[in-house]
């Protein structure tokens, strides 16, 4: 029970920062829907899919192959050197290559002619977002997670601070968003580099190189089927026919607005997305190190249901109380945490809650797959997901709009956890507690879509408060009554 404790104190300390820097950057989410019209956010929100695309493809698997060689800490110097270097130099010849298509891009992101230097901007961030990704996974190796979230937290503060001074003080415009994300990547780049300045002392070794490439460069393909999964709606929203707008939601929007609407409701799932991430921080280095003890797998087991207990109150929280949620006054922006122009699209709200969940037990099932080194498996996983994100993509949201996107997206995260736990349970079999962790997400989804159903013919507000609290109660109980049933 002591290193199960030890995972989520690691969670809870990334999460401190997590949440930190999250909270901080959300700040700019009701700035950006105050001073922005929809249709410009939606163009932020395009750009921010391409760099969340183009992220997978500059760091081409590298961060996961330090974690997984330099565990041995007698190599880790060699291996930091050797994967620092081999970074710099891909993603360096990524960027002058991009350039070369950035004719293409700026339209395909709906970015005016006259920005088109934003382009640039973009592959800035890139570049140092995925030449920092060795160093901070050092920092999460050695467990110094409160520096890691220093340097975190700081390049976020930064980011914000640069948006209000340029937006309000220099009345810029969406330039604003990625310079001031410029400024905060290299404060964080610097950061991160002193902090782990004595890795360098170790030697380049082309043998090291080959094999984190072998073992990092599977996650590509697997990387882009998850940006596919997790941006590619937006691109398909974004070129809906007005006709098709006109029908789902009337004249007076347009493809653009209805991108930026469904963009900032995004931010919502914000909260589960928090979660999954400083969890999967933690839970990486913490599978690695106890790969080789006598119960591992009991103790992977207990994780998974405290896991799904956590997101089941998440869930829960965010999804029945949205419309609050939203209304919340920031009163130093004088405006709501989402203004009312975005309100439209609350609806999809408890469906990506739900895909970060599902996306929660993806990265659970990963322990096995990645213990026995069969990263080879995920390219097949994560791209039949995306294929299901594209074929939905285009039959639902023609149909159904932002709707159909959700659908498409909470489709493909379950079949992708499918798919990772069975192939995960033929190399690393683990006895998981199904019957109680389906019990509590059942409940969940009980409690939530059932208000929605009674919400629409009566509307009693207490109701929603009651489900929370019974839906939290019921949750701790089992997890207290179950833990110590789980064997393997």
């Amino acid at each position: 029970m002591s290193r199960l404790k030890e995972l989520f104190s690691d969670t809870v300390i990334y999460g401190i920062s997590t949440v930190a820097a999250r909270f901080l950057n959300y700040l700019l989410v009701p700035f950006y829907t105050d001073v922005f019209d929809p249709a410009v956010y939606g163009v932020i929100g395009l750009i921010y899919a391409a760099i969340i695309f183009f992220n997978v493809l500059f760091q081409f698997g590298m961060e996961s192959a330090y974690l997984k060689y330099a565990s041995d800490r007698d190599k880790a110097q060699d291996v930091f050197k050797t994967l620092e270097l081999t970074i710099i130099g891909g993603a360096t010849v990524l960027a002058l290559v991009t350039l070369g298509f950035q004719d293409i891009l700026v339209p395909l992101m709906e970015i005016p002619p006259d920005l088109h230097y934003l382009i640039w901007m973009m592959l800035i961030i890139l570049w140092l977002d995925a030449t920092v990704a060795i160093p901070f996974a050092e920092l999460r190796l050695k467990r110094h997670a409160w520096m890691f979230s220093f340097v975190k937290l700081g390049g976020v503060v930064i980011n914000l601070v640069m948006n209000f001074v340029l937006v309000l003080g220099f009345g810029w415009g969406i330039e604003a968003v990625l310079v001031s994300n410029v400024i905060g990547s290299v404060f964080t780049w610097i950061g991160a580099g002193l902090a782990t300045r004595g890795m360098w002392s170790g030697v380049f070794n082309r043998e090291v190189m080959n094999k984190a490439l072998h073992f990092g460069l599977p996650y590509v393909p697997a990387g882009l089927g998850y940006a596919i999964n997790e941006v590619l709606d937006r691109f398909f929203l974004a070129q809906m026919p007005q006709e098709t707008v006109n029908e789902l939601y009337g004249t007076a929007y347009s493809a653009a607005s209805i991108t930026g609407i469904y963009n900032a409701c995004y931010k919502l799932a914000v909260f589960m997305m928090l979660f999954i991430q400083m969890y999967r921080m933690a839970w990486q280095p913490f599978f690695l190190n106890n790969a080789k003890g006598n119960d591992e797998r009991d103790v992977y087991a207990k994780a998974f249901l405290v896991f799904n207990a956590v997101a089941a109150v998440a869930f829960m929280f965010v999804a029945l109380f949205k419309d609050w949620i939203v209304a919340i006054e920031i009163p130093l922006l004088n405006a709501q945490l989402i203004d009312e122009r975005y309100w439209l699209g609350l609806h999809v709200v408890p469906l990506l809650l739900l895909a970060y969940w599902f996306q929660g037990w993806y990265v659970n099932f990963t322990a096995g797959i990645f213990i026995e080194e069969q990263t080879k498996k995920l390219p097949k996983i994560t791209l039949t997901g995306a294929v299901v994100t594209i074929v939905l993509n285009v039959v639902l949201i023609p149909l159904l709009g932002m709707m159909g996107a959700a659908i498409a997206t909470v489709t493909s995260y379950l079949v992708m956890a499918i798919f990772i736990y069975s192939e995960s349970m033929k190399v690393y079999p683990i006895k998981y507690p199904w019957a109680s962790v389906l019990f509590i997400m059942g409940m969940a989804l009980t409690f939530v879509f059932g208000y929605d159903v009674i919400n629409s013919y009566v509307q009693i507000e207490f109701i929603r408060t009651v489900l929370f609290i019974i839906g939290f109660i019921v949750c701790a109980m089992i997890v207290k009554r179950n833990l110590h049933k789980i064997s393997l």
